[in-house]
């Protein structure tokens, strides 16, 4: 057994506010979108990943990937979602076991309508409080611990449909 390698009293300090910063904007994230769009933010990410998809269609347990979330609580938003009428579920026809979701026009348009609340309290709470220099480090650090826990990092920004014609970012990251 290795011995523990214990932080310094610095990297405590850095690891708590890194921590207690992740935490804070997450929930300011999340009551921006329950306050202004009525709907949580894992329902708003899911939204967004369908919106990116090719047909704004996933395979249900790609979705659970990209959302880094267990099928069962996958399940039960996109049930959620479908109740709202913002996403239908379509079987696979090669795998009974698989299913798709879809994103709806409703869901398209309530995506639309959250998404300007949603990057301004993006812009305001993280961006604007770093200079240019501090958002091109946050990205490098944040594709580091991607690495360290054995995820891609997402470098992409994608703005064309597999058609080439453009579309509205929806979503800055």
């Amino acid at each position: 057994m290795s011995e523990t390698r214990w932080l310094s009293e610095r990297e405590q300090q850095i690891w708590r506010t890194f921590m207690s910063a992740t935490f804070g904007l997450t929930d300011a994230l999340a009551r921006q979108l329950q306050r202004d769009a009525g709907m949580p933010h894992a329902y708003y990410e899911i939204l967004v990943a369908l919106s990116e998809a090719r047909d704004r269609t996933l395979r249900m347990s790609e979705l659970a990937g990209i959302r880094g979330s267990s099928r069962s609580r996958l399940s039960h938003a996109i049930a959620r979602l479908e109740e709202a009428g913002w996403v239908r579920r379509r079987g696979c026809p090669t795998d009974k076991r698989g299913s798709y979701a879809i994103l709806t026009e409703e869901g398209f348009a309530a995506l639309e309508a959250a998404a300007p609340g949603h990057v301004t309290e993006v812009r305001e709470k993280l961006f604007d409080q770093l200079t240019p220099e501090q958002v091109e480090q946050l990205g490098e650090i944040s594709a580091a611990i991607q690495r360290g826990l054995g995820t891609v990092p997402d470098i992409t920004c994608p703005s064309l449909t597999a058609e080439g014609r453009d579309v509205k970012q929806t979503e800055p990251a």
